[in-house]
């Protein structure tokens, strides 16, 4: 069996920064797509690229209309792929939507979406996740502080950062109602966190982050390098970021839902391998192990 490398050591006895081993951008230049020039500059940068409207109003309009179904719908619920609050027992997520959902399936392949995609990592995708996120007011909890890739890198097997997270919103995001909030810049350094993964951590990471979550000393320290950015916008709006940008959301305590469709792009040339800090895989409906092309 083959031997990857580990470039991103995590879950150790102690937490450790290690510089960013990969491009950002992995497209070239004239790399056709969707995203202009500047824009992909701006990726590059901040790790990050927000849509005002990347979804018409009227495609709002369905794909709101397919999350309600989908989690008003008692076999949705009773299936695995559905997380459900702790404390209202409302579903928070559910995963494999492009899998359930051939209404969420279409727009996973329209090519405003895979085609920016294909465009910033430079490569066919495939979807490592996808997922519905409701969020609903009244006390929808927040994610705490962390990467994507940390987990996506010691539970599910990624060798390297070539892997891209859009955030379409289903509703609108307002500056109150847990918002997505990233540290532009975060992405060019890899933090690998301290403490060893439990086996079937992700029962629990997937309702409240812990395994794979950094210090309040690492985490005060970028945000006062980096800043924070808050992402507001109207339903249709989107946020594109890198695999490895430090980000969280708030709990939502007001009346108004914060709704989103979540699509993990990871390109065909970075397949996962074994998992590196964790003693089995997750399961196929949180990280994918097939590797098809989005056609």
């Amino acid at each position: 069996m083959t031997t990857v490398t580990d470039l991103y050591p995590s879950r150790g006895a102690t937490e450790v920064a290690t510089p960013r081993q990969d491009p950002v951008v992995w497209g070239s230049p004239d790399t056709p797509g969707p995203i202009a020039a500047g824009d992909l500059q701006s990726f590059e940068r901040d790790g990050f690229l927000a849509i005002d409207q990347l979804i018409t109003e009227d495609e709002v309009a369905v794909y709101a209309q397919e999350l309600e179904r989908l989690v008003t719908d008692p076999a949705i619920r009773a299936d695995e792929r559905s997380i459900i609050e702790p404390k209202s027992k409302e579903i928070r997520s559910v995963f494999e939507v492009h899998r359930i959902s051939e209404v969420f399936a279409a727009l996973v392949r329209d090519e405003r979406v895979v085609g920016r995609a294909r465009q910033i990592l430079g490569s066919d995708v495939y979807v490592h996740q996808s997922r519905i996120n409701v969020k609903p007011g009244f006390g929808a909890s927040g994610f705490y502080w962390h990467s994507d890739f940390e987990t996506w890198h010691a539970e599910d097997g990624l060798p390297n950062m070539r892997t891209v997270s859009v955030s379409i919103a289903l509703t609108e995001n307002y500056d109150t109602n847990g918002g997505l909030m990233i540290m532009p810049g975060s992405h060019r350094t890899f933090l690998g966190c301290a403490g060893a993964t439990p086996k079937d951590n992700y029962k629990k990471s997937l309702q409240m982050q812990d395994a794979g979550t950094p210090s309040d000393e690492a985490l005060t320290k970028m945000a006062s390098e980096y800043g924070i950015k808050l992402f507001t916008g109207k339903a249709g709006s989107a946020t594109w970021f890198d695999c490895n940008c430090m980000h969280g959301s708030g709990d939502n305590i007001t009346p108004f839902p914060r709704s989103n469709v979540f699509i993990v792009f990871n390109s065909v040339e970075n397949a996962a391998v074994e998992p590196f800090a964790a003693p089995v895989r997750r399961p196929e409906f949180i990280g994918a192990r097939d590797f098809t092309p989005v056609k």
